[in-house]
């Protein structure tokens, strides 16, 4: 049953893809000469990815705290990855962000087009020259009032927990003094895993922004001690979800 679901799910996903894609292209081209930033690119692909959530009735999505980023401010947000899905779930907070994204997805066909399109920031993992742009790039997003969001693990979980965090979007947060906003998800592994083709069934999805840390809250300058203690705060999050603490 799960098999013929997933064939189903594949099969909207490419319907959804090639519907809205040429209108996608459309909105990129007319706003390109005004809309030096992209965000109203970014925009229409948050409102897709919120579209084709609601859409799919193989999963049951719960997301809460979205209003706990202020417009007024920006953010470096970071999540746990656990499955592609995340994607599209962390889309459907319609933040005003810059995804950064690992140079490998640029390769991929449709999502690497929507990466150009919307003009976010790549990062070749194993080149350092690429990882000094990736924080230039994202140092002035920042400057001109546009979050960034990054998955700190760089790759997603195997077994749905969470590992390590790679120092980057904490190195930012503390050159750039910006606040660093959590955003914790659970049940996405489980539907959909890593290098998974089967979608199963009988998983909610949880996803829920926390409060924004700040950084006279960080208690450090050190990138390195900073993501411990986040990806510590965000392993007792899933622990107290999975135990029913809350």
């Amino acid at each position: 049953m799960d098999i013929l679901k997933s064939v189903i799910v594949w099969l909207a996903g490419v319907f959804f893809i090639v519907f809205f894609f040429p209108l996608t292209f459309i909105i990129w081209f007319i706003a390109l000469p005004f809309d030096s930033n992209r965000l109203i690119t970014h925009k229409f692909l948050t409102y897709q990815s919120w579209l084709l959530v609601k859409l799919m009735p193989i999963w049951k999505v719960r997301i809460t705290g979205r209003e706990k980023a202020q417009k007024e401010n920006t953010y470096v947000i970071i999540s746990n990855h656990q499955s592609i899905l995340d994607i599209l779930l962390v889309n459907c907070l319609c933040y005003n962000y810059k995804w950064i994204s690992k140079i490998e997805n640029t390769k991929v066909p449709v999502l690497g087009w929507y990466l150009r399109m919307a003009g976010y920031i790549t990062v070749d993992r194993g080149n350092k020259e690429s990882k000094e742009k990736m924080l230039e790039k994202s140092k002035e997003c920042l400057k001109n009032n546009i979050s960034v969001m990054i998955f700190p693990e760089g790759t997603r979980s195997a077994d749905r927990e969470i590992g390590f965090f790679k120092r980057g979007a904490f190195q930012l947060a503390i050159e750039e003094n910006k606040p660093i906003l959590p955003v914790v998800i659970d049940g996405s592994g489980g539907v959909l895993p890593k290098h998974g083709l089967i979608f199963s069934t009988g998983h909610k999805i949880r996803v829920e922004v926390t409060d924004p840390v700040y950084p006279e809250s960080f208690g450090t300058n050190d990138p390195d001690i900073l993501s411990v203690k986040f990806s510590t705060f965000m392993k007792e999050t899933l622990k107290n979800w999975r135990a029913g603490i809350s």
